[in-house]
């Protein structure tokens, strides 16, 4: 098993140690606690003759359901991802979907781009099996780049390699909220955005440890104990964490991690609560990125041949993806009265990432007088990329909720006033060359040139937003959703490089409404219009004055099923989505404010037990419209966007046995789409991937045995704008233990 350096391997080790002989203690207190409440007084025996009077049995429903808590099964009813209230999906005027902890866990997907491939609208393989980071577009749209959301406050991406990692064991649910959302959440793509919903302190106590074994070395421990510490259930805790040894599946290169996530809950009162959330994450990784050249891998050479598909173009000499990164703070709450309810979230995070890599993009020409020369497309012409980043991040999201009620009408008004700063130290590079590798007999470790950095510099990034959202009720039917948003945004670049210093500052105010009706039986149609923003970092060469932000927009019309007292949610979502504002160069390469691109598409989701035991979801979006409508370069003008297919479909099924062994199927399509239309002319050829799962529970125990891709079929996932295609994921086998007590 592979070691760190001593001393960081002996904290480490010491810091789990720790983290985990605290959950031992304060579980030891839980059970101690739980049986100080539980234990009843033994009552006198009667006396003979004497009629025997039996205790009262109170008969409960289940605990309502949260927007933000666990859910049972597959079928969440609530999310406060769409409103940042705790609302039922239903009355949401916008498409949600809520993957759960349990429908992922039965996919065996380790990743957030796993866990969303069953997901209406979502390309997860943008750059197919690239491990660092989950790649994923969003109604035609890049989701990565914005970033992604923890707890309702964002993980912002700055740009490059200093992005922020979520880990799926320490997830509650991963929620989507499609389309623009800018008003409730600040700058943000067109597309949409992923929430991911941290696990948090719980009454009940949850004592699991996990065992994963696969291909390629996986081993995993993992562990999550949660439960209350003092007898009143004021005080409770949550301890979780894994420790993974791994290798990526080609390369022989490490992919190892440590996360721990310590929180604790302070509820002095029914009306006030105090989460206190932190995690730490260590990964010391290779890169894993089965990119090839198009000419090659996607469409043949001119002399016919083709790239082996499980060539390694990388080089174990250069290739590393280190990420450090740790978080810390809280979710305040508290009620005031009937009517009014503060809230305040916080978190500091630091990162550390440090990516080096070597890439093939082409071949390497060794006879410049004969271009249909064999050895020509036999050598992988090389370069080298790379960065060392270190970010500090610090959100605050301060809310006044209003509950009013007046006859027939009610009102639930938000009112926040939220501020994220982001400091980023950046080194990267991109060029250089390493030594040309054999397509037929490759050998590794040649002299590597690193090239000068093409970025060298830092970069504070800061927003302040003031919003508002009435959710309007009439008589528990009709739904109208109005808000408001105005935003300012400043970034500030020291550039070593040539000594300069740029500051740009940006203003913008953003709208949203919608309208729904819930019907007795479950049926609830809807409008929306929505507005996003997103601040440019370019300045006009002819003002040298900064370029207005990017704008989205989007109409929605949709109509949500959820049959009353039944496991059962449907959705059918028609859209028309638009970008503008977007930066395009023109034919002298300069940048000019002018680029436009429209998606319009049709999405159905179906997330239902369909009888006991019998889960189904499905999901299927045909996107006829998703092109370029306006661009600085004539040429740009009516082609379609890469990575979009007209039509996707995805089903899974599982079902579960009465004598404890279930079983489950599913298959993923992704239809033909564009590459880049100039690198790489050929359509990427559509795709069906098969995933499978067997398992069985007995007492305390659940085994699963979980196969990703399970044909281990050989396929593209998109072709960029360099002239590269990216193969998908090969077949993933992982074997799970889970022991509760």
């Amino acid at each position: 098993m592979r070691t760190l350096p001593p001393p960081r391997q002996r904290l480490l080790n010491a810091s789990l140690a720790a983290a985990f002989g605290t959950a031992a203690t304060l579980w030891s207190l839980s059970a101690s606690a739980q049986t100080t409440t539980q234990t009843p007084a033994q009552p006198a025996a009667p006396q003979q003759g004497a009629a025997v009077s039996l205790p009262p049995v109170t008969v409960s429903a289940d605990t309502e359901e949260s927007g933000t808590g666990h859910v049972n099964g597959y079928v969440a009813k609530r999310s406060a991802t769409g409103t940042k209230t705790d609302t039922p999906i239903i009355e949401t005027p916008q498409s949600i979907s809520v993957i759960t902890s349990d429908r992922y866990d039965a996919m065996g997907a380790k990743t957030v781009k796993d866990a969303l491939s069953y997901t209406p609208g979502v390309i997860p393989t943008r750059y197919g099996a690239d491990s660092r980071y989950d790649w994923i577009t969003l109604r035609g749209f890049d989701a990565y780049a914005p970033g992604f959301y923890l707890d309702g406050m964002p993980l912002r991406n700055n740009g490059n390699w200093g992005v922020w990692q979520t880990e799926n064991y320490g997830a509650e649910r991963i929620e989507l909220l499609r389309g623009p959302s800018s008003v409730l959440y600040g700058q943000s793509g067109p597309g949409g955005l992923v929430n991911v919903v941290s696990k948090r302190p719980t009454a009940d106590p949850v004592r699991e440890i996990q065992m994963q074994f696969g291909d390629y070395g996986r081993r995993q421990i993992a562990a999550d104990f949660s439960g209350a510490i003092d007898t009143e259930g004021k005080l409770l805790y949550r301890v979780t964490g894994l420790l993974r040894d791994a290798k990526l599946p080609v390369g022989n290169m490490p992919d190892d991690r440590t996360y721990i996530a310590p929180s604790f809950t302070w509820k002095p009162s029914s009306d006030t609560s105090f989460t206190l959330l932190s995690q730490f994450s260590r990964t010391r990784a290779g890169v894993y990125s089965r990119m090839n050249p198009a000419v090659g891998s996607l469409v043949p050479t001119p002399i016919g041949t083709y790239i082996p598909s499980s060539l390694f173009t990388s080089d174990p000499i250069n290739n590393r993806f280190n990420l450090d990164q740790s978080m810390i703070g809280y979710l305040f709450e508290h009620r005031i009265n009937d009517t009014f309810t503060v809230r305040q979230n916080a978190r500091y995070g630091q990162l550390k990432v440090d990516y080096a890599a070597v890439q093939g993009r082409a071949f390497q020409t060794i006879n410049p007088d004969n271009d249909n020369d064999p050895s020509n497309f036999a050598f992988i012409r090389r370069t080298i990329s790379g960065s060392r980043e270190k970010v500090k991040a610090f959100n605050l999201d301060n809310q006044l909720q209003a509950s009013l009620k007046s006859g027939d009408w009610q009102h639930k008004i938000l009112v926040g006033l939220d501020y994220q700063r982001n400091r980023i130290e950046q080194y990267s590079y991109t060029g250089g060359s390493a030594a040309p590798l054999s397509i037929f007999a490759p050998v590794y470790g040649g002299p590597i040139q690193f090239p000068d950095p093409w970025f060298n510099a830092t970069s504070t990034l800061s927003q302040t937003g003031l919003y508002i959202q009435d959710q309007i009720k009439w008589r528990d039917k009709w739904i109208l959703t109005l808000g408001g948003r105005y935003d300012r945004a400043t970034s500030n670049i020291d550039s070593r490089l040539d000594n300069t210093n740029t500051r740009i500052s940006e203003h913008k105010a953003t709208k949203r409404m919608g309208l729904t009706y819930v019907a007795d039986n479950g049926l609830a149609p809807y409008f929306s219009y929505a507005e996003s923003f997103a601040p440019t970092a370019t300045l006009n060469a002819d003002t040298k004055q900064p370029f207005k932000p990017e704008t989205g927009r989007q109409y929605e019309v949709g109509v949500r099923y959820q049959p009353p007292g039944r496991k059962e949610s449907y959705s059918a979502a028609v859209f028309d989505l638009r970008r503008s504002n977007y930066i395009t160069a023109d034919e002298n390469y300069k940048p000019r404010q002018t680029g436009e691109v429209v998606v319009r598409g049709l999405e159905l989701e179906a997330t239902a037990e369909v009888m006991p035991r019998l889960n189904i979801t499905g999901s299927y979006a045909y996107t006829p419209t998703a092109k370029i409508t306006a661009s600085s370069t004539p040429s740009e003008i009516g082609k379609p966007l890469t990575a979009v297919p007209r039509n996707t479909l995805a089903v899974w099924a599982d079902y579960r046995f009465t004598n404890g062994l279930k079983v489950g199927l599913g298959a993923r399509f992704i239809g033909a789409n564009h590459g880049d239309l100039n690198a790489a002319p050929a359509k990427v050829p559509s795709s069906t991937v098969f995933d499978a799962m067997i398992g069985y529970d007995y007492e305390r125990w659940s085994l699963a045995l979980n196969l990703r891709n399970l044909t281990n079929k050989t396929y593209f996932a998109n072709c960029d704008q360099y002239g590269s295609c990216y193969y998908g994921d090969p077949r993933r086998v992982t074997a799970t233990a889970t022991y509760r007590f």
